[in-house]
């Protein structure tokens, strides 16, 4: 099946056409055209099987056709929970990539940072709003934010919200939500209050559930540096000056992150390029191009940008930052060792990614080995404690008996 084959409008087309996207995924395939019927949907899927445009895709063309019918309002119209600042970026440039030629108005609002720019942007109109739970009550609490136009509600990753202690905020929220509307709810586990929740929010929902990417590929060698935040770009240009690492696909959590290391990494004399939602598709394109003519031999990427990233003689994946969900990570690396051959996986953990190490781990069942041989190694390490039910990161004094390191922690920083 292809994307023509859901019923999508021409302007959904040409942009998944440009982000190289052909065929659904299954949870795409099953829940688009039930979710541009009206229906509720209840998805038990995890980050990574493609739920993010299982529901945007629907909801841009809704609203797309509401316009053009002249029935649109100036009010928001749709509201997409989700846990993480992260998972709200990421699913607010989906919605960029998607609806690029929808002129479906959309904005992203969070805590951790001021909410003058936020609160700028919801004065000139938005159609959808993407929010973490936190910041959207304290925005309705000031009357910044309005919900009883609400039509569409998603409901992201419910089962890391209730880990997360939101599920009160997610209560609260969803009692300000007119009760006329169509709601798709996703977790990755059903536990009982998870369950309880969905029932008391959803009407007659379709339900579609989606095994997620759990394991990576035998072909693939991985390795993690543990490392300061401040010295991953120096270990990152040490490890590009080894000519053996043929080509490198380095992932960054942000757009402005991905400049910047393009911009060090040419500074270093490492050819390098950066892909990501804010360039221009023929800039994105002639970046692509390049990387795949070895015109350049390092492309920087964001999550987003480089689903549409397909190369066969991949020799690397560099994780510069790690993904803070663990599907993303078996995605990332599954670029490289394609087609029979093999390839390598670098990651980079500081102290503040160690959870995320953690919940790597965990997905794909094995612990990737620790490189302790580098300059630039850090205070920590992992801590193979029997009694723990899982490993651990901790600080480690550089004299700790067994932490090997070819030199001091002061040294590798120059100091």
């Amino acid at each position: 099946m292809n994307f023509k084959e859901l019923n999508l409008i021409a302007p959904l087309l040409k942009a998944l056409e440009q982000e190289g996207y052909t065929s659904p995924t299954p949870i795409q395939e099953r829940a688009i055209p039930d979710v541009l019927q009206g229906r509720d949907l209840l998805g038990c899927a995890q980050t990574g099987t493609g739920k993010t445009a299982a529901f945007a895709l629907p909801i841009l063309q809704n609203l797309f056709l509401q316009k053009e019918s002249g029935q649109a309002t100036p009010h928001i119209k749709a509201l997409v929970l989700t846990p993480t600042r992260e998972l709200a970026i990421q699913i607010d440039e989906s919605f960029s990539a998607y609806g690029k030629y929808t002129g479906i108005r959309h904005q992203v609002i969070f805590g951790g940072v001021s909410q003058f720019n936020q609160t700028r942007n919801l004065k000139k109109g938005v159609d959808v709003l993407i929010a973490t739970p936190g910041r959207l009550l304290d925005l309705v609490a000031q009357r910044h934010i309005h919900l009883q136009h609400i039509s569409m509600f998603v409901l992201d990753e419910a089962d890391r919200m209730l880990d997360m202690g939101f599920i009160t905020d997610v209560r609260k929220i969803i009692a300000k939500l007119p009760a006329r509307r169509q709601t798709l709810f996703f977790s990755a586990t059903m536990p009982p209050e998870i369950s309880r929740l969905s029932e008391s929010i959803l009407t007659n929902p379709i339900r579609v559930e989606v095994t997620p990417v759990s394991s990576t590929s035998e072909k693939v060698d991985q390795s993690v540096y543990l490392v300061e935040k401040a010295d991953k770009r120096q270990l990152l240009i040490h490890l590009l000056k080894d000519e053996t690492i043929q080509n490198a696909l380095v992932f960054t959590r942000t757009k402005h992150g991905a400049d910047k290391i393009a911009r060090e990494l040419y500074r270093a004399k490492i050819s390098a390029d950066a892909i990501h939602g804010n360039k221009t598709q023929s800039a994105r394109q002639k970046a692509l191009n390049n990387f795949k003519d070895g015109k350049i031999r390092v492309l920087v990427a964001t999550d987003i940008a480089a689903r549409g990233i397909d190369v066969d003689s991949l020799s690397h994946v560099i994780n510069f930052e790690l993904p803070n969900i663990p599907e993303t990570y078996v995605h990332r690396i599954g670029r490289t060792g394609r087609a029979g051959a093999s390839g390598i996986a670098l990651s980079f953990c500081d102290m503040e990614e160690r959870s995320y190490l953690r919940d790597i781990h965990k997905l794909i069942k094995q612990t990737i080995p620790v490189v302790e041989d580098h300059p630039y190694a850090s205070t920590f390490q992992f801590v193979q404690n029997p009694a723990a039910p899982k490993n651990t990161l901790s600080r480690r004094p550089a004299s700790h008996s067994g932490f090997r390191r070819t030199r001091s922690w002061t040294q590798a920083r120059g100091r």
